[in-house]
């Protein structure tokens, strides 16, 4: 199977968008979001006031090296998570299921019902501030913050077990890093607006929280009651039907 016919399987076809949707609800939490403006600064060695004055060449370097240190992080995770879905092909119902009830939770979490789950581990000793330091901090960050976007990406590598390759593990978590990496991107490019926006969400944090978490615990009753494999192979036998029109 060819790249091509990865990416556009039925499974991933699915999966993929739901991935990048968990990775910008995470860039909302209120773990994230809040922060942005000092990862900014942190990354690039700028102040407030120079973010401010739209220095975008900089800025955008510094939060692309950030991005790219998180990433690499993450895919890690996928494909971890999408090989063991190879090894254990055995125990695929059983295990799927009790990941679905854990993202179930995880849910529940994120919407506010279970305390004590969205912690962070932060490292006493951080990299120096400026461009050569914006990598090291996003490997921190994709460390450290990992119990605290745990809801969300909890899910997407459940999803990248379920997938049962090492490499569409890696995709998926691509796509979960897209939709975490996009916004601190699209920061940098439009930072004055981009503060107004963030403003517009903390007001409507409960409700970002609420939605994602209702995502995560659909994934999880999919998942738990097997209507996720059934809704996949549905549009395995759907995608296959198509020819190539030269």
């Amino acid at each position: 199977m060819n790249i091509n016919d990865t990416v556009t399987s039925g499974s991933l076809l699915v999966a993929l968008p739901l991935a990048g949707l968990a990775g910008l609800v995470s860039f909302l939490s209120p773990c994230v979001l809040p922060l942005v403006p000092g990862y900014l600064s942190y990354v690039t060695g700028l102040s407030g006031v120079d973010l401010a004055d739209q220095r975008r060449g900089r800025l955008l370097l510094g939060c692309a090296l950030f991005v790219l240190g998180f990433t690499i992080v993450f895919i890690s995770y996928g494909f971890a998570f999408g090989g063991l879905g190879v090894w254990l092909k055995e125990y695929e119902q059983v295990i799927t299921r009790a990941l679905g009830a854990l993202t179930i939770i995880f849910g529940l979490a994120f919407m506010g019902f279970v305390p004590g789950l969205q912690r962070t581990f932060k490292s006493g000793r951080l990299p120096a501030a400026g461009l050569a330091g914006a990598p090291v901090l996003g490997v921190l960050f994709g460390i450290g913050w990992t119990p605290c976007i745990g809801p969300t990406l909890s899910a997407i590598l459940t999803l990248a077990y379920d997938q049962g390759s090492a490499t569409r593990g890696a995709i998926l978590s691509l796509g979960y890093c897209i939709g975490l990496g996009l916004p601190f991107i699209v920061t940098a490019l439009a930072y004055r607006k981009a503060l107004g926006v963030f403003a517009l969400v903390k007001r409507h944090y409960q409700l970002v929280m609420r939605i994602g978490g209702g995502m995560l615990v659909a994934i999880g009753v999919l998942l738990v009651t097997g209507l996720w494999g059934q809704m996949i192979a549905h549009l395995q036998t759907w995608v296959s039907g198509f020819g190539v029109v030269i």
